[in-house]
Protein backbone atom coordinates (compact mmCIF):
# COMPACT_ATOMS: atom_id res chain seq x y z
CA UNK A 1 0.00 0.00 0.00
CA UNK A 2 0.73 3.53 -1.30
CA UNK A 3 2.00 5.95 2.03
CA UNK A 4 1.43 9.33 2.10
CA UNK A 5 2.70 12.33 3.85
CA UNK A 6 1.56 15.65 3.60
CA UNK A 7 2.96 19.08 4.37
CA UNK A 8 2.83 22.65 3.52
CA UNK A 9 -0.19 24.21 5.13
CA UNK A 10 -0.65 26.94 7.20
CA UNK A 11 -2.70 30.28 8.22
CA UNK A 12 -2.91 32.30 5.56
CA UNK A 13 -4.97 36.03 5.02
CA UNK A 14 -7.81 35.83 2.13
CA UNK A 15 -6.12 36.29 -1.15
CA UNK A 16 -2.70 34.74 -0.47
CA UNK A 17 -0.73 31.62 -1.45
CA UNK A 18 0.26 28.66 -0.57
CA UNK A 19 2.19 25.30 -1.44
CA UNK A 20 0.62 21.71 -0.81
CA UNK A 21 3.34 18.70 -0.84
CA UNK A 22 2.85 15.20 -0.68
CA UNK A 23 5.66 12.45 -0.39
CA UNK A 24 4.38 9.02 -1.40
CA UNK A 25 6.04 5.69 -0.91
CA UNK A 26 6.18 2.61 -3.37
CA UNK A 27 7.95 1.92 -6.81
CA UNK A 28 4.66 2.67 -8.76
CA UNK A 29 3.70 5.91 -8.04
CA UNK A 30 4.62 7.31 -11.02
CA UNK A 31 1.86 4.44 -12.51
CA UNK A 32 -0.65 6.22 -10.23
CA UNK A 33 -3.49 8.98 -11.15
CA UNK A 34 -2.99 11.25 -7.90
CA UNK A 35 -5.41 13.31 -6.17
CA UNK A 36 -5.71 16.11 -3.58
CA UNK A 37 -8.59 15.93 -1.29
CA UNK A 38 -10.26 18.46 1.68
CA UNK A 39 -12.11 17.70 4.37
CA UNK A 40 -13.84 21.01 6.09
CA UNK A 41 -15.11 20.43 9.77
CA UNK A 42 -18.23 18.62 10.08
CA UNK A 43 -18.35 18.25 5.91
CA UNK A 44 -17.43 15.05 4.10
CA UNK A 45 -14.23 14.77 1.98
CA UNK A 46 -14.15 15.77 -1.54
CA UNK A 47 -12.03 16.04 -4.82
CA UNK A 48 -10.15 19.17 -5.28
CA UNK A 49 -8.12 17.71 -8.12
CA UNK A 50 -6.59 15.10 -9.71
CA UNK A 51 -3.65 14.39 -12.15
CA UNK A 52 -2.72 11.45 -14.12
CA UNK A 53 0.62 9.71 -14.51
CA UNK A 54 0.94 11.05 -18.16
CA UNK A 55 0.15 15.08 -16.20
CA UNK A 56 -3.34 15.16 -17.00
CA UNK A 57 -5.29 17.25 -14.62
CA UNK A 58 -8.68 18.10 -13.31
CA UNK A 59 -10.06 20.23 -11.02
CA UNK A 60 -13.35 20.63 -8.87
CA UNK A 61 -15.42 23.91 -10.12
CA UNK A 62 -14.79 25.71 -6.94
CA UNK A 63 -10.86 26.12 -7.54
CA UNK A 64 -10.73 25.93 -10.89
CA UNK A 65 -7.78 28.74 -11.82
CA UNK A 66 -6.92 29.23 -8.55
CA UNK A 67 -5.24 25.96 -7.82
CA UNK A 68 -2.69 23.83 -9.78
CA UNK A 69 -1.44 20.49 -9.38
CA UNK A 70 1.54 19.23 -10.80
CA UNK A 71 3.97 16.03 -9.74
CA UNK A 72 7.68 14.92 -9.83
CA UNK A 73 7.84 11.17 -10.52
CA UNK A 74 11.52 11.02 -10.10
CA UNK A 75 10.63 12.56 -6.22
CA UNK A 76 7.29 10.57 -6.01
CA UNK A 77 5.71 13.87 -5.01
CA UNK A 78 2.70 15.66 -5.67
CA UNK A 79 2.02 18.94 -5.25
CA UNK A 80 -0.73 22.08 -5.26
CA UNK A 81 -0.44 25.38 -5.73
CA UNK A 82 -3.20 27.42 -3.93
CA UNK A 83 -3.59 31.08 -5.13
CA UNK A 84 -5.98 33.64 -4.70
CA UNK A 85 -7.22 32.00 -1.20
CA UNK A 86 -11.04 32.15 0.22
CA UNK A 87 -12.15 31.61 4.09
CA UNK A 88 -14.12 28.65 2.27
CA UNK A 89 -10.93 27.07 1.44
CA UNK A 90 -10.68 26.10 4.95
CA UNK A 91 -9.81 22.72 5.02
CA UNK A 92 -7.73 19.54 5.94
CA UNK A 93 -5.82 18.56 2.84
CA UNK A 94 -5.47 15.10 1.75
CA UNK A 95 -3.17 13.23 -1.31
CA UNK A 96 -4.42 9.88 -2.36
CA UNK A 97 -4.12 7.83 -5.76
CA UNK A 98 -8.22 7.02 -6.69
CA UNK A 99 -8.48 3.31 -7.79
CA UNK A 100 -11.26 2.97 -10.95
CA UNK A 101 -13.46 0.57 -8.76
CA UNK A 102 -13.70 3.54 -5.85
CA UNK A 103 -11.04 2.78 -3.35
CA UNK A 104 -7.45 4.12 -2.97
CA UNK A 105 -4.18 2.65 -3.40
CA UNK A 106 -2.71 4.41 -0.63
CA UNK A 107 -3.67 4.86 3.16
CA UNK A 108 -4.70 7.85 4.43
CA UNK A 109 -2.31 9.96 6.01
CA UNK A 110 -3.29 12.89 8.42
CA UNK A 111 -3.17 15.53 5.98
CA UNK A 112 -2.04 18.91 6.28
CA UNK A 113 -4.62 21.99 7.83
CA UNK A 114 -5.29 24.93 5.81
CA UNK A 115 -6.21 27.84 7.50
CA UNK A 116 -7.46 31.08 5.53
CA UNK A 117 -8.51 34.32 7.99
CA UNK A 118 -7.75 37.81 8.27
Amino acid sequence: QVQLVESGGGLVQPGGSLRLSCAASGTIFSLLRMGWYRQAPGKQRDLVATITSGGNTNYADSVKGRFAISRDNAKNTVSLQMNSLKPEDTAVYYCNAPRSDGGYYGRWGQGTQVTVSS
